[in-house]
């Protein structure tokens, strides 16, 4: 009476859920329990893993805000320095002087 693809269920029994079986296996969705405790294990691996980068990469992001405080402070530094006068056109070489009064010799 109630047959399936001309199929008895109950007249298949032990071929039906045999086959069953079969095809669950060819098409991946039954596994051994070894396979699967891998895969668990490969899993928690990586959570690790990733739970331990993550934390890593917290404080390197502190390190770096710290890090660029104190360049700008370096920046700010740098630019309250007095600055030596120039005139149009010329140029800064390496042997002016910040203070403009000339050195005393013995």
């Amino acid at each position: 009476m109630n047959e399936i693809f001309g199929v008895n269920p109950t007249d298949a029994g032990a071929v039906a859920l045999l086959t069953l079986v079969v095809l669950f296996i060819l098409t991946g969705r039954l596994i051994p329990r070894k396979t699967h405790e891998d895969a668990l294990a490969d899993r928690d691996n990586w959570r690790t893993a990733f739970l331990e980068s993550e934390a890593l990469r917290k404080v390197e992001h502190e390190q770096t805000g710290e890090l660029l405080e104190m360049a700008r402070l370096g920046g700010h530094i740098l630019a309250a320095l007095p600055q030596p006068s120039r005139t149009a056109g010329e140029e800064v070489s390496p042997g002016d002087r910040m203070d403009q009064t000339t050195p005393q010799r013995p």
